[in-house]
């Protein structure tokens, strides 16, 4: 009998296996396609799969014609999501596309709810094509798995062929590699995704309809399950999320061992959910592993939180109401918290009262997670039910056993303090988790947690340590506070909004000082902040570990309003996890007050309209698409746009006091703010970076083969090279940015094996081609981001509050205005970044570069998308820098004159190899320069001898340069200043700034003002 039972859960393991491989390749498919994580795989499919028992149960429809029309009514399904959902979300940041799948997930099942109910239901059984069964060599096997046995193999295999060895097929692989260089070929990114998810969609339907007639019910249709999506998620993620052949062989895997442990550990509940957790962690820390040696992608697409809130005109800033605006909208929202418990005195409605605002402290964590850092997580609520549980047993004393008859015991602790004990193990645990995950770009983080909410929702939550026996909810009694009795509702729900009042208040402060401001330049621009000194992966499990610290919080504090912690339903489910989604997204996501207004939208209109089936779908999965759609910062967003009517109505009918006529001059300033000081016993002469024998290979392709420079002290160093010659390939290897073999040192420190973070930290500044810097931060935010490289703000210090943090804020805004003012942007100070131009973004990034302070500068083409106009005065610029900032610099340029007239030496690469190096008039008569790179005619570059002088000239000391005419960033220097008419000049550049106020390095800060230029900085415009 053993052996008959070992064969039959073996095949049903297989079977079982198959169709998670199944759904597994759909995911695959769209991932490779996207590099979208598709949460909408199988309920995609539940439409068509629906319509099926209907169509033949209700309606006496042919089986074979039914079939074909529920799965033309899913393919149809998959068309219409991407038209309508993803196709208007093409160029969004692949997180946000991953939640709007979420919403298209929820609202395919709201649908199927939606249809008729068959008739018969809890008689009926699914429809399959072959009703037989038979028993072979003692296994049973019923002609629903004969369906998956044939199925699933011919439509893996159809599938591989079609994408591997077919010219469309081809297409979908390369528009995912390179969306910008298939479209060179004729490829049509959006015409592919159109393609994928109708194929997604026929594969949903098909794997639903054969997952809902394996269990033979009708009501399996409704959902796919948080169970079986994992499995497929684990077998994808196994996978590598690129091949089909591993997926599906991972997805038999996974059936087979799902089998066998339920067959062998009959008593251990959701020890598969907690095996597949550990696979899945392994297999995303192993492709993190593998990520670093080679060119890992990142999403470089902006994370949609909506537009920032329109800064106060500073002609309104002196009238108290509109300087207080935002502070005096809070005061009726408070006002009504406050006064409704008394007005409503049912002990019922103050517990749902209360659960809003426990939802909205948890809602919180994934306001610091998603909505700053950038990162989804999907288990969220386990973090909150962890903390709930571990709370339960800190109020009840825990005792554990540690062997040889010993054990430790721990005392009843308060119900306050064993949440906030509860708070820092989940802030443990979830730093954990995202030490593996957050090492890979992309999405592997939601994976992740979704895998973990299953399993703590299936194995964790039953430990006995944290249950003490209980099978469906463990006991969580509040005590009193300070004398005050929590048993109270009433009571208990002002604690609840004092908390929350607390946990704004702390994540506001947060947002405004330097732990925000790192996470939120990590999110957008992960390069660039490393080159800022902000270690990417750090600050992003710190913020993993803050919002799991909020979320075990409020977990806590969510049992406490039930006195128990539920175990099967209710509160701490994968769904509850969605749940948060809804609600940071609805809200607005990055909002201090998102996560309240969502809380109310999506928890409290439900139970207001009790009666009303509509309205939980409008409050959560439909209301979600909306918002994604067309208001990506959510239900604050629209309050913001009233805000900003508002400061235009009263712009332009209240009176306000004219602004004063002439500017205060400002005492002269160096370039260097603060002052270096040296290794002692280190040369003065010595280089500051030497590289031997480095060498970059992606894979097969050699970027860099065996480079070896020097850089001298003070020396401008020019890199030359066709494109694809390895030049930007060798900054990011200097930087770290890039996996390396060889040596490089820098100031006489082997830096080859230090993460970029350490060696801009050393002295090594870093400027990019693209000059994306930070979108949404402003320019004094990124700023500060940079000067977090002289004393880093802590996390612990700015929560609580502590003096020498302020000190430390108030000296850091300080210096951020001084730079500002010194590179000519006040104006443009609280304008993000976003809305700058390429020009006035190159300012901002030199103005980081003094912030850092670094002794060597990589300028990867610092001209690229300015004007010709401020490209004249970059040069004259470059040599100040590295004057007065003792500063030595490897420029990246195409614009030969400029660079012939800036540089001491020239690397020329072919290559990834070094084909020539010397004085410039030596490189450019190197006839393998001109060959391969600088061609025969060389009348631009001969023009660049008079230039070089003029330009070494004006850097010279006592020139006029130095002595502040013409000194802007980009300010005109004259010699070019009748050769365009007024209209060409305004092409160049914005001529939107103030006439005669000078903006550049020196403007307006010296005794004797610099004359008044046409263009001293290009001026801010919106980015289409």
């Amino acid at each position: 009998m053993a052996d008959l039972m070992t064969r039959q859960i073996a095949f049903d393991g297989l079977v079982n296996g198959l169709a998670i491989g199944l759904i597994a390749l759909g995911i695959v498919l769209v991932y490779r396609s996207s590099r979208v994580i598709n949460f909408a795989v199988g309920n995609l499919g539940v439409i068509g799969a629906a319509l099926l028992p209907l169509a033949v149960i209700n309606y006496g429809v042919p089986f074979w014609a039914a079939l074909i029309g529920a799965l033309l009514v899913g393919t149809l399904a998959g068309t219409i999501v991407e038209l309508a959902v993803i196709r208007r979300l093409f160029d969004s940041a692949r997180v946000t596309v991953l939640i709007a799948t979420i919403g298209v997930a929820q609202a395919c099942v709201a649908a199927v709810r939606a249809l008729p109910d068959v008739d018969g239901a809890v008689r009926a059984s699914y429809p399959v094509a072959i009703t037989s069964q038979w028993e072979i060599a003692g296994v049973r096997v019923t002609g629903a798995q004969v369906c998956v046995l044939v199925v699933v193999p011919v439509v893996a295999g159809a599938l591989t062929w079609f994408l591997g060895r077919t010219t469309q097929g081809r297409a979908v692989t390369a528009s995912a590699e390179n969306p910008n260089l298939a479209r060179t070929v004729g490829i049509s990114p959006k015409i592919v995704s159109t393609v994928v998810w109708t194929l997604a969609g026929l594969l949903s339907t098909l794997a639903m309809i054969l997952i809902a007639g394996q269990s033979g019910r009708v009501a399996a249709t409704a959902d796919l399950g948080p169970n079986t999506m994992v499995r497929a998620m684990a077998a994808a993620v196994i996978a590598g999320l690129t091949s089909f052949r591993w997926s599906m062989l991972a997805g038999v895997l996974i059936g087979v061992l799902q089998a066998a442990v339920r067959f062998n550990f009959v008593e251990q509940t959701g020890l598969v959910d907690f095996l597949l957790l550990g696979a899945v962690v392994t297999a995303v820390w192993v492709r993190a592993r593998r990520d670093a040696r080679t060119d890992g992608r990142s999403d470089a697409r902006a994370f949609a939180t909506g537009p920032r809130p329109a800064p106060i005109p500073e002609r309104l800033r002196g009238i108290w109401w509109i300087r207080h605006l935002n502070r005096l909208a809070l005061v009726v929202p408070l006002l009504i918290a406050v006064l409704l418990p008394l007005v409503v005195t049912q002990a019922s409605r103050h517990l749902l009262y209360g659960t809003i605002l426990a939802f909205a402290i948890c809602a919180c964590s994934l306001t610091v997670l998603t909505g700053w850092a950038g990162q989804l997580s999907l288990g969220q609520m386990a973090f909150a039910g962890l903390g709930a549980l571990t709370t339960a047993a800190l109020t009840r004393g825990v005792s554990i056993d540690i062997g040889a008859d010993r054990t430790i015991a721990f005392q009843a602790l308060p119900f306050a303090l064993s949440a906030l004990l509860a708070a820092l193990v989940t802030a443990a645990m979830a730093a954990i988790v995202g030490a593996g995950a957050l090492r890979v770009d992309g999405m592997l983080l939601a994976v992740s947690t979704f895998a973990l909410g299953v399993a703590a929702a299936g194995y964790l939550y039953r430990r006995p340590f944290l249950t003490d026996g209980n099978a469906s909810s463990v006991p969580l009694p509040r005590g009193d506070l300070f004398g005050l009795d929590l048993s109270d509702e009433r009571n208990y729900y002002y604690v609840l909004l004092g908390v929350l009042i607390v946990v704004l208040a702390l994540i506001a402060r947060l947002r405004a000082h330097g732990t925000g401001r790192r996470t939120i330049a990590v999110r957008d621009n992960p390069e660039a902040a490393a080159a800022c000194t902000v270690a990417p992966l750090r600050t992003k499990v710190t913020a993993f570990a803050l919002s799991g610290a909020i979320a075990g919080f409020g977990g806590a504090l969510l049992a406490g309003s039930v006195q128990s912690v539920p175990l099967t339903e209710r509160f701490f489910q994968v769904s509850d996890s969605l749940t948060l989604v809804a609600i940071v997204v609805i809200g607005g996501l990055g909002s201090t007050v998102g996560p309240v207004v969502g809380s109310v939208w999506v928890i409290g209109l439900p139970a207001f309209f009790p009666g009303n089936s509509l309205v939980p779908i409008f409050a959560s999965s439909i209301g979600l698409l909306v918002l994604l759609l067309y208001f990506p910062g959510g239900l604050t967003q629209i309050g913001n746009a009233a805000r900003t009517a508002l400061l235009r109505w009263a712009e332009g009918r209240l009176p306000v006091e004219p602004a004063p006529s002439t500017p205060t001059p400002k005492p002269e300033r160096p370039l260097r703010v603060r002052e270096r000081t040296e290794t002692p016993g280190t040369p003065t002469d010595a280089p500051v970076l030497v590289t031997r024998d480095v060498s970059v290979r992606y894979g097969g392709n050699t970027a860099v083969d065996s480079v070896s420079i020097q850089l001298r002290p003070g020396e401008i160093l020019g890199l030359i090279g066709t494109n694809g010659a390895g030049k930007s390939t060798l900054l990011n290897a200097i930087g770290g940015f890039a996996p390396a073999t060889g040596t490089i040192e820098l100031l006489g420190r082997d830096v080859a094996r230090l993460a970029p973070a350490r060696r801009a930290a050393l002295g090594l500044g870093r400027t990019f081609q693209a000059a994306r810097l930070f979108p949404e931060l402003t320019v004094r935010e990124t700023v500060l981001v940079a000067l977090e490289a002289r004393r880093r703000s802590g996390l612990l210090s700015t929560a609580l509050l502590l003096p020498a943090a302020t000190r430390a804020e108030r000296h850091r805004r300080t210096e951020a205005a001084d730079l500002i003012d010194l590179v000519g942007l006040g104006r443009y100070a609280d304008s993000p970044v976003a809305q700058l131009s390429t020009g006035t973004r190159r300012i901002v990034e030199l103005a980081n570069l003094i912030a850092l302070d670094a002794r060597v500068l990589c300028l990867d083409e610092p001209t690229a998308g300015v004007a010709q106009r401020e490209t004249e005065a970059l040069g004259p610029l470059l040599l100040r820098l590295r004057q007065e900032l003792d500063a030595a610099m490897i420029v990246i340029e195409h614009d030969m004159p400029f660079m012939m007239s800036i540089s001491d030496r020239l690397y020329c690469l072919g290559a990834g190899r070094v084909i020539s190096e010397g004085t410039p008039e030596q490189v450019r008569t190197d006839p393998a320069v001109i060959a391969g790179y600088l061609g025969t005619d060389t009348r631009a570059i001969d023009r660049s001898g008079a230039a070089t002088g003029a330009v070494r000239t004006a850097a010279a000391p006592g020139s006029e340069t130095e002595s502040g005419a013409g000194s802007g960033p980009y300010s005109d220097s004259g010699s070019d200043s009748d050769s365009r008419s007024d209209s060409d000049s305004r092409s160049d550049s914005d001529s939107g700034s103030d006439s005669g106020s000078g903006s550049g390095f020196g403007s307006g800060a010296r005794p004797n003002p610099v004359p008044a230029v046409s263009h001293p900085v290009p001026d801010p415009v919106m980015e289409s």
